[in-house]
């Protein structure tokens, strides 16, 4: 019995020490009740309460560029808090909600750095989590110009540049819809970064890989009917060499990835969802073949007529250019063919129906099956015929 007692004696000492209770470490709920505190700063445009969650006016620039960005929501949730005496560094996810645009947050992964002073828990920095996107108000202060069906906002850019940009972006958005249709926000959020470098740090990979390339799209696919926060990204120095008819193309490109993005997955190809963007872009515009896709004619009428579709590899930034460049215009006129000989709505049946399959393996078969009633070897066929007769004479 006396061993017995000294045993349960030994187990509360362990758990509670046997000079008494010891407290609980209670610094990360400390923490997130901080993050609370500065998420309702930035939501109340508080700036006083925001700064004195950080030590020594850490974040004061990023907090006056957001001064005109409309947001609806904002919040911050502790996901990892790792301490060491009175310092701490802790992964948090930035959650919040461009205010009119955005159905589906933006979530940006961040790291914290902390330190506890005269009793409280103070942010000394906020970046970026390794390997991940930067925000477009921690590049400078933000320029907001308002569309009718368009939200631009850009950094060290001109108001008349920005309103040039929602004057396009209000453009594309009815051509989409018309070419489309279905339910979809039929808005658009258009980001100008300063520069190419700029760019590649909002989509947080090299900038080289994107040069040359206008403008890429964002957004979580899914095909689950949900509509997330998409995001047109420009390049401002390849899309300022640009003509007015190309600006316009691209942009109306872009805008299809936003309002198809529902239903596009896992499943579907490149070459159906950029040659799907681009055959809106184009459509309506009198442009030929020939004109639209000069790299596939000059390989075509060089012999080299492709054996197969566009694989997603050829559709690779920063590898060949030329390669991209036929594979864009490959699935381009595969769109094409489609609209020409089955029809506007047996294409969207088709995009739609490939996008709902469950995975990759099967669903441009089974679509092909079911929407166009031929077989994937009668399509390629089709399809090769299509570029000698459009490209190849």
């Amino acid at each position: 019995m006396v061993v017995l007692w000294c045993a349960l004696f030994a187990l509360v000492c362990g758990l509670a020490g046997c000079g008494g209770p010891v407290a609980r470490d209670t610094a990360a709920a400390e923490v997130q009740r901080l993050l609370d505190r500065r998420a309702d700063a930035v939501l109340d445009r508080d700036e006083t309460a925001y700064l004195a969650t950080g030590q020594d006016g850490v974040g004061r620039a990023e907090f006056e560029n957001l001064e005109d960005v409309p947001l609806s929501s904002w919040e911050y949730r502790l996901t990892r808090f790792d301490r060491s005496g009175s310092r701490a560094t802790a992964a948090v996810d930035l959650r919040y909600r461009l205010d009119g645009y955005d159905r589906g947050a933006v979530d940006a992964a961040r790291t914290l750095r902390l330190e506890h002073r005269d009793g409280r828990w103070y942010v000394t920095s906020d970046r970026p989590a390794k390997d991940t996107a930067e925000q477009l108000w921690e590049q400078g202060p933000v320029r907001v110009v308002r569309g009718a069906h368009s939200l631009v906002l850009g950094v060290a850019q001109d108001e008349k540049v920005l309103r040039r940009y929602a004057g396009l972006a209000d453009r594309a958005v009815p051509a989409v819809q018309d070419a489309w249709g279905g339910a979809w926000a039929g808005r658009v959020v258009v980001l100008v970064p300063r520069s190419l470098d700029g760019m590649g740090e909002l989509l947080g990979a090299p900038a080289s890989g994107y040069r040359g390339i206008a403008a890429v799209t964002t957004g979580e696919v899914g095909g689950a009917g949900k509509a997330p926060a998409d995001r047109i990204v420009i390049n401002p120095e390849a899309f300022g060499v640009l003509s007015a008819f190309g600006r316009q193309v691209v942009l109306t490109h872009e805008t299809t990835h936003v309002a198809t993005r529902a239903h596009t997955s896992a499943a579907t190809p490149l070459w159906l969802s950029e040659g799907y963007a681009d055959w809106v872009g184009y459509r309506g515009t009198g442009r030929t073949a020939e004109q639209a896709a000069p790299e596939l004619a000059r390989a075509v009428r060089a012999g080299r007529l492709p054996g197969a579709l566009p694989d997603d590899e050829d559709f690779r930034f920063g590898g060949d250019a030329q390669r991209l460049a036929e594979a864009y215009e490959g699935g381009w006129l595969a769109c094409r063919m489609i609209a020409r000989d089955w029809g506007e709505e047996k294409l969207n049946a088709f995009y739609r129906a490939v996008g709902a399959h469950k995975e990759r393996r099967g669903a441009v078969e089974d679509a092909l099956r079911d929407v166009l009633e031929i077989t994937p070897a009668g399509f390629t066929a089709r399809w090769r015929d299509y570029l000698r007769a459009e490209v190849g004479a």
